[in-house]
């Protein structure tokens, strides 16, 4: 079977979640069609075995007929490969649809992630969105991947219905009517299941949530001694999502017993009237044979109806919390005007901060929260009346912003995977030795078993706070943006390390914008020049050496001194 042509990825304009599903159908409807074409042809195929059976026995055993025999035992045999190859047909497609429909959902998280940007984090949790983009995904692969045998089960039921209608009326109103009323009372015990699920979804994410909590503050948690209480807060919330996956259980079980105990009920009552019709010579014993196999046949696809409803509405529920990350809109929009090339100056209107083009600027603010939120101001991660070369930055495309203006922060992630291409993910040609020294991370990688080859794992847990902020410079500095707003980027390391970053952070930069938001004396020393913030306003402006008598920078300089 040939592969199917991949959709292309746009953000869809879903508002609910039954929307969001036919939409992602839609992406797949080759793989759907298909997949719907080989269920419901491997179940006739299968399904007509029975009558096949029925008409052998008549025709060729009690009626003693050699030949009618092995043609009936022929059809079966064609059943049989045509059943085999439409069910491998219809589990390809089906896979294919499932695979798809996740990745492309993943995809449009992620898209929609980096869309956001620092506005996730104020309307959605880390677990939230883990929980997305690896418990729901999976539900709607699984909604899509259902479909075939769906359709599959639902048709071959109509066809065997008429083929029980024409044989005998009795029997095939039993069906007609048995089987609306099994999907009926399997639909009474679906909806609780929809709501149950949803709170055990939530509850699950919260649970989430905190895990990613204590597994980030593990060092902090130890370090104040809350290891017990969170512990305890833990195990609280644990409970509570257990309680609420018995209550799902609870609903599953009851509907797991319905799909079994009603397919048997109808079988034994079709099995009972046909034997009857046998004595009474309506049917021949072929024909209940055949009828025999249609109710023992019958649980299967109904079984499958029953189940393509649960996922279904499994599905639904997954693409709810999908849909309601989707439709977040960041807090400001990107604007339309272009930037003008080259090196161009950045200011602040409402802090006074102006920071000419090439020179390496440090920033020394009286409280870490001025520091924190100025650098969002000058990166356009919150709202901000920057300029940039005059133009203001909220009417400037995100993603020219993003290009030449980046900030790096001590909360930035080193993601999973090998070391050289977390530092160097656009594969720089002779890039990583040079600012592997400018950030004096070179003793990193060389105490490391596989040098640049080592996998991160962890988020980098797995390097001390020093080595993180050491690679993530590394790092800013391959990125080589036209500007680069730092962070208190050597809180962390010892004073000989920091002299040398800050002498070749200013070399290694050179003719290139720097901002660097700064307590330490090392770094402020190295500087350009120095700007003063209290109460979120510059308030002094200088030389390192100059600002030492001015009483608003002095007490700055002296915590840092004191720490």
């Amino acid at each position: 079977m040939r592969n199917f042509p991949e959709p292309p990825v746009v953000t869809p304009d879903c508002r609910s979640s039954l929307r969001y599903l036919c939409w992602l159908a839609s992406g797949f409807r080759t793989p759907i069609l298909l997949g719907a074409v080989a269920g419901i042809a491997c179940t006739v195929a299968q399904a007509l075995i029975p009558a096949a059976l029925g008409e052998a026995i008549d025709a060729g055993i009690v009626g003693r007929d050699r030949p009618a025999l092995l043609w009936w035992g022929g059809v079966i045999l064609v059943l049989g490969v045509v059943q085999a190859l439409t069910g491998l047909g219809q589990d390809r497609c089906g896979l294919t649809a499932s695979l798809g429909a996740a990745y492309r959902t993943l995809q449009l998280v992620t898209a929609q992630a980096a869309r956001l940007g620092g506005t996730l984090r104020t309307v959605a949790s880390t677990g939230e969105v883990v929980s997305v983009g690896v418990a729901d995904i999976t539900q709607l692969g699984a909604a899509l991947e259902t479909t075939g045998r769906f359709a599959g089960a639902v048709v071959v039921i109509v066809v065997v219905a008429g083929i029980m209608l024409s044989a005998s009326w009795q029997l095939g109103l039993v069906v007609l009517v048995g089987v609306p009323a099994m999907l009926w009372a399997v639909g009474l015990l679906l909806r609780p299941l929809h709501g149950r699920q949803q709170h055990l979804r939530d509850q699950q994410a919260e649970l989430t949530i905190h895990a990613v909590d204590i597994s980030s503050g593990l060092r902090v948690l130890r370090g104040i001694g809350g290891e017990a209480e969170f512990s305890r807060r833990y195990r609280r919330m644990s409970q509570r999502v257990r309680g609420a996956g018995v209550r799902v259980a609870g609903v599953e079980a009851a509907l797991d017993a319905a799909k079994t105990l009603l397919p048997g009920l109808l079988l034994v009552a079709v099995v009972w009237l046909g034997a009857e019709s046998v004595l009474d010579g309506r049917l021949s014993v072929g024909q209940l044979v055949a009828f025999y196999g249609y109710a023992v046949f019958l649980a299967t696809p109904l079984r499958r109806v029953a189940d393509g409803a649960d996922q279904f509405t499994r599905g639904n529920v997954a693409a709810a919390r999908v849909v309601r990350l989707l439709n977040i809109e960041p807090e400001h929009a990107s604007g339309t005007t272009a930037l003008p090339d080259g090196p161009l100056e950045l200011v602040d209107p409402d802090a006074g901060l102006t920071i000419q083009p090439g020179r390496f600027v440090a920033v020394a603010c009286a409280t870490p929260s001025d520091a924190a939120l100025l650098a969002d101001r000058l990166g356009r991660h919150t709202g901000t009346a920057v300029t940039f070369g005059g133009v203001p930055l909220r009417d400037v495309p995100l993603e020219q912003v993003r290009a030449r203006i980046l900030v790096t922060t001590n909360e930035d992630r080193l993601f999973a995977g090998p070391l050289r291409t977390e530092l160097d993910p656009a594969d720089r040609p002779d890039g990583l030795p040079a600012v592997l020294e400018a950030s004096s991370s070179r003793d990193i990688i060389e105490a490391l078993p596989d040098g640049l080859d080592q996998a991160v794992v962890g988020a980098g847990q797995e390097f001390s706070g020093g080595q993180r902020q050491r690679l993530r410079l590394a790092r800013a500095l391959n990125a080589d943006p036209e500007v680069l707003v730092l962070v208190d980027p050597t809180s962390a390391v010892d004073a000989h390390t920091e002299a040398r970053i800050a002498e070749r952070l200013r070399q290694a930069r050179a003719g290139r914008t720097t901002v660097v938001f700064t307590t330490s004396p090392i770094m402020l020393n190295a500087a350009d020049r120095v700007a003063v913030v209290v109460d979120g306003r510059v308030v002094a402006e200088g030389a390192h050496q100059g600002l030492r008598g001015d009483a608003r920078y002095r007490p700055i300089i002296a915590r840092e001194d004191e720490a």
